[in-house]
């Protein structure tokens, strides 16, 4: 970890600082190379878990939920690893959670144990089939999962009324996904950006993703994700196709554009989040890759780059979401709402890099990190989400087709 001083808060973010009983965190995070559980992993690659067997859906009245929030001040919270903030001096210690910890009563359980959406829908796909408990209050869950968790019926709706700072905060390019209406589901916890990184050590810049898969300086010095709806989605765009809503002609036109991109041996190979090592080191010229990892990447090495492409980018988040059974929903809202105090969600974001969801933040970051707060990665603008899509709710058979026929051209 790389540690700096930072500015003190200004007046309005100290005073929500010290009311919360945060100690004021000193770190950001930075690059995690080459390690399949680093923080930066925050989308799965490979084939669907279980994608031959249809899971079993669950309604609210086939599975009933009982809150013991009242009685039992606890939760128990599933995170990825390194995305939350941590003490510059004890790095066991996470200056937010235990902020809410202090005001709230509530003891939080904090588990860094999701490490890829497929290995962990795996760990609690029979107890949620079955309606058991998974010992989880909160899980956090990329799009994909999060929109598979709601259609199979195995997440609690959410109480709005606990939620008056997630209502009031919560940006308005995140709110009425198309897996969730009524944002009555899923809570987002950070997002992202998938589109192009270049090292402009070793190529020149990069604009498109035609560019990327046909360019003859770049060939074989190439990767793309093994995640189908980044890789797919930004190939869906680059034929003028939207990946909010298009038809499987479109997708099987998208999917000939990178079939002919390998048999070309332009793309060297299909990656998760371990392609920040390869392009730090200048052996990958350019890669589809994703903007937390990139701003990490660029801390180091300002001639890395992440660029957004000319036929737009893919927009991605990671959900906080109440399962089935679990028994402190209550609480487990009042957490959620917790992280959409603007001074909060600042803290988090100077320590992971992704995209803040919290409208003010923003404003919180300036006594934190000016330059952080300034980067429209981190806070895009509303021209460049304009330009993001979100990849299309799949129905079950959509989702197993396509990703089988995108398996089939990546060679997994």
């Amino acid at each position: 970890m790389r540690s700096r001083l930072r500015p003190p808060p200004s007046a309005p973010a100290a005073a929500l600082l010290s009311a919360l009983g945060m100690r004021r965190n000193l770190t950001r995070r930075t690059l995690v190379c080459g390690a399949a559980t680093s923080g930066g992993l925050l989308i799965a690659g490979g084939a669907l878990a279980a994608c031959g067997t249809p899971a079993a859906q669950q309604t609210e009245e086939s599975c009933v939920s009982e809150d013991l929030s009242d009685s039992e001040q606890v939760i128990n919270f599933s995170n990825w690893p390194q995305y939350i903030d941590v003490d510059a001096v004890d790095e066991s210690r996470r200056p937010t959670l235990e902020a809410f910890q202090q005001t709230s009563g509530i003891t939080v359980t904090y588990t860094e144990d999701i490490n890829d959406n497929n290995e962990f829908f795996g760990k609690v796909q029979n107890q949620l089939s079955a309606c058991q408990p998974t010992g989880r209050d909160i899980m956090v869950l990329t799009d994909w999962l999060a929109a598979r968790m709601i259609r199979l019926g195995w997440v609690q709706s959410l109480d709005k009324a606990n939620l008056p700072n997630v209502t009031a905060n919560l940006l308005p390019s995140l709110k009425a996904r198309p897996f969730d209406p009524d944002d009555s589901y899923a809570v987002p916890w950070q997002s992202g950006l998938t589109g192009i990184a270049y090292n402009g050590t070793v190529t020149g810049e990069v604009r498109t993703i035609d560019d990327l898969l046909t360019r003859a300086d770049l060939k074989g010095r190439v990767t793309a994700l093994t995640e189908m709806r980044d890789t797919m989605g930004l190939l869906l765009q680059s034929n003028g196709h939207d990946p909010a809503a298009f038809t499987d002609a479109q997708f099987d036109d998208a999917l000939e554009k990178l079939r002919q991109a390998v048999a070309d041996g332009q793309i060297r190979r299909f990656t998760g989040n371990d392609y920040a090592a390869d392009l730090a080191r200048g052996d990958v010229a350019a890669c589809i890759g994703w903007s937390g990892d990139v701003i990490q990447l660029a801390a180091e090495d300002p001639n890395i780059v992440f660029h957004a492409p000319e036929s737009g980018l893919i927009l991605f988040s990671d959900n906080m979401q109440v399962p089935n059974q679990a028994a402190h929903k209550t609480n487990a809202e009042k957490l959620m709402d917790h992280y959409y105090h603007p001074a909060v969600a600042a803290e988090v974001a100077a320590y992971v890099n992704f995209i803040c969801p919290v409208a003010g933040a923003q404003e919180a970051m300036t006594a934190i990190d000016p330059e952080l707060a300034a980067n429209p990665l981190i806070f895009p603008d509303e021209a460049l989400l304009a330009r993001s899509a979100v990849f299309m709710a799949l129905t079950e058979e959509q989702e197993r087709t396509y990703e089988q026929k995108f398996q089939q051209v990546i060679g997994a």
